[in-house]
């Protein structure tokens, strides 16, 4: 160091650390997952809400259906979860009739409103949406307890949503 200047740095004097490297990122960058093949192969859905204000009839919650193959996705407003059976049994009957195929699978948290609650022993039984899935001869797809990033189409569909609202009241 002459005149309080640094003397130029070599970079070669510089090691990469792959580690530092790696500890520094982010983001990682994860497989993408399979899709389907075909339309109604694979239904994600997922319940949002309360939200803090309902809408001017009464309706806290919305429920989103999404295509696996095309990501084609449907909004319905709700006011109880407990009405998650009822919606998807109207949903499941204009998809199917419109596109000429039936629904293969469905995959879903296992939330109260879709796989049941617990009961007194601790155990949680399958309830109404389950069983009429099995009775339709739709596959049943569970995520883990706890791990919502298992059905995340629907989670960020859910997100995007909320995003989308939020920016649009704020206007």
């Amino acid at each position: 160091m002459s005149d309080g200047i640094l003397n130029p740095l070599d970079l070669i004097d510089f090691q990469v650390c792959i580690e530092c490297i790696k500890g520094k990122q982010t983001n990682i960058r994860r497989l993408s997952a399979n899709r389907c093949s075909n339309i109604l192969e694979l239904i994600h859905t997922d319940i949002y809400g309360p939200f803090p204000t309902g809408s001017w009839n009464g309706q806290q919650y919305f429920i989103t259906f999404i295509d696996d193959y095309s990501r084609y996705g449907y909004l319905y407003l709700i006011r109880e979860k407990s009405q998650s059976l009822d919606v998807f049994k109207a949903f499941k009957a204009q998809v199917e009739n419109q596109l000429g195929k039936k629904i293969k699978a469905v995959k879903f948290d296992r939330g109260g409103e879709y796989y049941g609650r617990y009961d007194g022993s601790g155990e949680q039984r399958p309830r109404h949406f389950v069983k009429f899935l099995e009775e339709c001869g739709i596959v049943p797809q569970y995520t883990m307890p706890g791990k919502p990033s298992m059905n995340g189409v629907a989670e960020r569909r859910n997100r995007t949503l909320t995003d989308m609202s939020s920016k649009q009241s704020s206007c």
